[in-house]
Order: structure tokens, then C-alpha cells, then sequence
């Protein structure tokens, strides 16, 4: 099976050029000839795809496809419960898990006829920025495989950089979605908080966890999230670049960034601006701020969601994974409840601040991706490389924001819209005219 979008394959097995058991088949036969298959997917689910596969295929038959993604392969991380299939969340403390039933979303995926491939790695219990997990599997990145492939939904942008399927489920607590799709030249979107249900997800940080999709274009991510919020499932209509507003963040999200990474933001910025699109380049002051609000954030949910467990079992999650949970330990819930509220203060304020435009933009990652073995021979040199891969996308977790990230012609480069929370529609509809100027520079 050739290597195409989601929603061209949809378009394929409705009108009767695809067929979606072939299309199962070969995608497991893709993999299954690859080198990289343990790499990427921590367990393939084939039995229940090609019983899927099959039932869509009936309805093709019978015209009665369930919508445009109805017989598309889609992976999931492995943190989206699967009823009678390991979920493991990439640690060892939870080998053997097999919950009893799907996940929500995987449910609605399912109803809306998408075959389940398999599980793919990620960052172990999703705390880790660059996708590097030593104890189940680290996936290669599209670029180089000796490069570090983002995180944590890893695995999930390479089984979709690799061509094994058109979409892959990940989850962005900080940035878990956009990072690895930068790094490896896919679109993915990070929704707002709460729009799309966690029920069976393994949690990490429940106040920041967020679902999405990460693919090969707009128009997929679109399709996926009508499909995972029970929404229209039809791409929205493009908002013309005529028409947007943009506000260029020029405070901390700039400061560090490597070359590729910056040429390849300013260079699609400035295609936007020639496609239409109003510029305008500012400090946005709350991004600066929320830095010593997450620090005490996110690792105190992250405590209190795995701590016990990391605790009575030292040694068993990598090192610097280790470590990062153990930054919450001496956080009290009063001193979370107080930066929470200031959170939500300083929320109000950016709202305020932006509402004007369709999006803030910067660079979706300061930093390219490092090499692996280098940074599992230096835990220092690991633990701030993740930090500054995380830097940018987790201001948008921080505030509450949604987010799109689209690939620039630099390799392991992307551009990244900042909306307002619940404004995933708008993203898309402008991401839309977007990656048809920043990819074809």
C-alpha cells in the first residue's frame, strides 16, 4: 500500500479503489518486513484490526461507510487502555497491565469504523520530551535514527513518518504531540484540556493531559479530531491568510533556539506574510511567567499520580525519568493550590492580552533533535535538552491554550499557532491555507 494521508485513503475505500482488509493486510506486512518494528510498536493488535478491517469492508460493500476515515489504520499509544491488550504506558512498574476495556476515545474511534494496528512506544508514563526510553523501546527518527525521535508519543509519529499508517494517537501534557511531530516533519494537534475525554487513559497529569492526533496533513488531524470529539467529521473550511492575524511571540520562545529550527520558523512567517497574512511581533509577558508556575505544577501531579509506585520500586524507571517525578515529592497540595490560582489569573490575563488574533506563533521546538546515545551517557546533559524541547509547546499546556503544528521546509522544524482555548476549529481552518505556503517555500 502506498504511503498516503488518511483522509485520501478514506476517499479510496469509498469509492471502491481501496480495500480496507487489503489495506490492513499490507499495512501489518509493511511492518512486519521493517527493521523497526519492535522500535516502534510495543504490541500489534492484528486480530482485532483485521475483524475491523473486515466489518468495514462489509459496509463498503453494502454503502454504508461510516464517514470519511471508515477502514484507515490508525496506532495508538500505549497509554490508551485496550480492552484485553497490554497497556503499559512504556514502564516496566506497569508490566502485564491488560485492562477490560477500550478506552473512550479509542471507543468512538472504532465506532467511527478506524482500524485499531497496535500500540506504539512513548516516553516512559509520558514524562519525557524526547522520546528516549531505554526499558521498552525507542523509536527511530524519520531524519536519522540515531536521533532522538520526540516525545513522548514517540512511537506514534513513527509509525506515521515511517508510512505504517496515516495517523497515530498520542497524548501532549507539555508537549507530547507537537514535539515529536516537528522533529519528525508531521502535523499534530494538541486540543484544549477537557474538550476530548482522558476515561482509560493512563494518567500523568490530569489537569494538562490532553488527546490528538498526529498525521500527514491538516486535513487528517481535522477529520481525526471530529472523530475523537464527536463533532462534524469533515475537514472545517479554510480561513483565507488574507484574513489572519498573527502575533509573532518575541519574549523567551525565540532566546536559544539552534539555526535550522529558527530559519525554518522565520522563513514560513514570512511566507505567511507574503500569502496575506497580518504580522505582528510582540512580547507576550505571561509566557515568561508561567516558567516558575510549571516547575511546581507538573511535577507535583506527576507525583502524586505515580510517586508511590516510583518510590517502593527505586531503580526501575530510567534515571532521569526518575528524577523528574522526584521534583514533586517535597511540593504540598497548598503550595499546587496557590500556584493554581495564579495560574488561572495569569490565564486571564493572556486571554486578554491576544484575543485579537487567530493565533501566536513560534517555534514549535527551540533545539533539533540530539543524539540518543549521547544523551543516555550524560543524564545532565538529558534533563536539560528535555527541558528546552519542552520549553515552548508547554506554555500552551500552562495556560490552557490549543495548538497546531505544522512542518517548515527545514528538516525537524516547525511552526506552531497558539489559540485560544477551544478554538481547535479556527486552527484548523487555518491551518488548512497555511501548509499549503510553509511546505512549499
Amino acid at each position: 500500500m502506498k504511503h498516503i494521508s488518511a483522509a485520501a485513503m478514506g476517499r479510496e475505500i469509498a469509492s471502491g479503489k481501496i480495500d480496507p482488509v487489503e489495506a490492513a493486510e499490507s499495512c501489518f506486512e509493511k511492518i512486519g518486513n521493517s527493521r523497526i518494528q519492535d522500535a516502534v510498536f510495543a504490541r500489534l493488535t492484528y486480530a482485532r484490526a483485521i475483524k475491523e478491517a473486515e466489518a468495514a469492508r462489509t459496509r463498503q460493500k453494502n454503502s454504508a461507510l461510516l464517514g470519511p476515515l471508515d477502514g484507515v489504520p490508525v496506532s495508538w499509544k500505549d497509554l490508551f487502555d485496550t480492552a484485553g491488550i497490554q497497556t503499559e504506558s512504556g514502564t516496566p512498574l506497569l508490566k502485564g497491565r491488560v485492562p477490560d476495556a477500550d478506552c473512550e476515545v479509542l471507543r468512538r474511534a472504532t465506532a467511527a469504523g478506524t482500524i485499531c494496528v497496535g500500540k506504539t512506544h512513548l516516553s516512559e508514563l509520558a514524562f519525557s520530551g524526547l522520546g528516549i526510553n531505554p526499558n521498552t523501546g525507542t523509536p527511530p527518527n524519520i531524519h536519522d535514527p540515531n536521533l532522538a525521535p520526540g516525545g513522548s508519543s514517540s512511537g506514534a509519529a513513527a509509525s506515521v513518518a515511517f508510512g505504517f499508517v496515516p495517523i497515530g494517537i498520542g497524548s501532549d501534557t507539555g508537549g507530547s504531540v507537537r514535539i515529536p511531530s516537528a522533529w519528525n516533519d508531521l502535523v499534530g494537534l494538541k486540543t484544549t484540556a477537557g474538550l476530548v475525554p482522558n476515561r482509560g487513559v493512563v494518567s500523568l497529569c490530569p489537569s494538562f493531559d490532553t488527546v490528538g492526533p498526529l498525521c500527514l496533513t491538516v486535513e487528517d488531524a481535522a477529520l481525526m479530531h471530529g472523530v475523537l470529539t464527536k463533532g462534524d467529521v469533515k475537514p472545517p473550511k479554510e480561513k483565507p491568510l488574507s484574513k489572519c492575524r498573527f502575533l509573532v511571540s518575541e519574549t523567551v520562545t525565540l532566546e536559544g533556539c539552534e539555526t535550522e529550527q529558527l530559519k525554518g520558523f522565520e522563513e514560513a512567517v514570512e511566507a505567511l506574510a507574503k500569502a496575506g497574512a497580518k504580522i505582528e511581533r510582540g512580547p507576550v509577558e505571561e509566557f515568561e511567567k508561567t516558567s516558575p508556575l510549571s516547575i511546581k505544577l507538573f511535577p507535583y501531579e506527576a507525583y502524586q499520580s505515580w510517586g508511590a509506585e516510583i518510590d517502593a520500586n527505586p531503580g526501575v524507571v530510567f534515571a532521569p525519568v526518575e528524577s523528574r517525578f522526584g521534583m514533586g515529592r517535597d511540593i504540598s497540595r497548598g503550595t499546587f493550590e496557590q500556584v493554581w490560582c495564579e495560574t488561572l489569573l495569569l490565564r486571564e490575563t493572556y486571554v486578554k492580552r491576544v484575543s485579537d488574533y487567530d493565533a501566536v506563533l513560534a517555534p514549535t521546538v527551540a533545539i533539533g533533535p540530539p543524539n540518543v546515545e549521547a544523551l543516555l551517557n550524560d543524564h545532565d546533559a538529558f534533563s536539560s535538552s528535555n527541558l528546552l524541547a519542552l520549553r515552548n509547546t508547554r506554555f500552551g499546556n500552562t495556560l490552557g491554550l490549543c495548538a497546531l503544528t505544522l512542518p517548515t521546509n527545514k528538516p525537524a522544524s516547525g511552526i506552531m499557532f497558539l489559540g485560544l482555548p477551544l478554538t481547535e476549529e479556527l486552527l484548523l481552518s487555518i491551518g488548512l491555507s497555511a501548509e499549503k505556503i510553509v511546505r512549499t517555500i
